[in-house]
């Protein structure tokens, strides 16, 4: 690896001759392998060699994060006495993040100590509840257990006991979130949270038994909010906007085409496997963990095109099975919150204005779509992947031109 890096003599010579100089290229290799970039492996190798001279690897010990730490900290302060840098803050963070990623390749960096939280058993029992005795998906526990998290995190700065929590506790908790901007919607969630958590921990004897019942949290009305994409228009101008035959484009054409015309979730597009693409069936797989089921969809022929044309032109050559992987190395399974990231950047520059800019938004706008194209809750039910056509209802009050129609027709002698 070194002689494929380097093309002095030199150089590689003090590579090769530095401390565990085979461990070290056998974790640059390992980098190669999963996608990382020349210049990325290039400063790895440099940093690498440094780890190796200032941290003492002898023998088959672990070393602690605050050996890491200190030698990071010799480093820079070594470097500033050099005036080869001014501020500090990058070339530790490079130091440290080097040395980690080599020393878990090699099974040799001991985990830091963290004093157990005195409610992480709580809430992890808590959570194995709602997934094997209540059966919810694991995007609602995670839900769930990030909300109950903010309350118990909450009642430990306020040194407030679970056993002798109160009411007026619970709403000056609430009253602060409200404060803090949280709209109604979210404060509904955590009060859900809260009630399902509290009546759990009623039940194990950690609080007052039925004070989950008198939580109250901001009244939801019903399709208060109708589901709101943007017109079927600007989700083609959003398409076309891809045009270009730059990697990052090929990429988003595909995802934007899975979210328009099939009405994917974020989670389900990033979850997408090359495997999950079936071309001698012309078909698609989708998980669906929110239904804790899977689906097929007929692979038609403009998004199995985009696919094929970003696997071929685009995708990283590497070793990950994931269909869609970041753009740059180091190549990696893009996540939700990028997805997110990329849809909100896209539609922010043509300017394309709903409530919510998202790939949920496309969710919705391929719904209104095939409402005004005629289809059956029914069949856009299923195309969505809904489990009753109570989920799909409420797309047939967005059908403001089929609603503008029956408003204008005449009774005439009816009346």
């Amino acid at each position: 690896m070194f002689h494929t890096l380097y093309h002095y003599p030199r150089v590689v010579a003090r590579h090769e001759e530095g401390p565990f100089a085979p461990e070290r290229e056998r974790f640059l290799t390992h980098c190669a392998e999963t996608g990382s970039a020349p210049t990325t492996l290039l400063r790895l190798a440099s940093e690498l060699l440094l780890v190796a001279q200032r941290i003492d690897l002898g023998g088959v010990r672990s070393v602690p994060m605050t050996e890491v730490a200190v030698a990071a900290d010799r480093w820079v302060r070594y470097q500033r006495r050099q005036h080869r840098i001014r501020g500090s803050r990058f070339s530790r963070e490079r130091f440290m993040q080097a040395a980690t990623a080599w020393l878990l390749f090699l099974g040799r960096l001991q985990p830091a100590y963290e004093k157990p939280w005195v409610y992480d058993g709580l809430i992890n029992e808590f959570g194995r509840t709602m997934r094997e005795e209540r059966g919810l998906s694991q995007r609602t526990i995670q839900s769930r257990v990030w909300y109950v998290r903010a309350f118990l995190r909450w009642l430990d700065e306020e040194a407030i006991d679970l056993a002798a929590l109160r009411l007026e506790q619970i709403d000056a908790f609430l009253a602060l979130k409200s404060q803090q901007g949280w709209c109604r919607v979210s404060m509904a969630a955590m009060v859900g949270a809260l009630r399902t958590f509290l009546r759990y921990a009623a039940e194990h004897g950690c609080c007052t038994a039925r004070i989950a019942e008198g939580i109250e949290g901001p009244r939801l009305f019903r399709d208060e909010a109708l589901p709101v994409g943007p017109p079927w228009s600007e989700v083609q101008r959003l398409i076309a906007s891809t045009d270009a035959n730059g990697p990052q484009d090929r990429r988003d054409r595909a995802i934007l085409l899975l979210l328009a015309v099939y009405g994917l979730r974020s989670g389900e597009v990033v979850a997408l496997t090359l495997e999950d693409v079936n071309w001698e069936q012309g078909l698609l797989h989708v998980r669906r963990p929110k239904q804790r089921r899977e689906q097929d969809y007929p692979l038609t022929a403009t998004v199995g095109g985009a696919i094929l044309d970003y696997l071929q032109q685009a995708r990283p050559r590497c070793a990950l099975r994931s269909l869609f992987l970041a753009a740059t190395a180091p190549f990696r399974p893009l996540s939700a919150s990028r997805l997110h990231s990329l849809v909100h950047t896209r539609m922010a520059a043509l300017n394309v204005r709903c409530p919510h800019p998202g790939p949920h938004a496309l969710r919705h706008a391929c719904a209104t779509h095939l409402v005004a194209e005629g289809l059956s809750l029914k069949e856009i039910g299923d195309h969505l992947g809904h489990r009753s056509a109570y989920a799909t209802r409420t797309y047939a009050k967005v059908d403001l031109v089929g609603l503008r129609q029956v408003a204008d027709v005449e009774l005439g002698d009816l009346l």
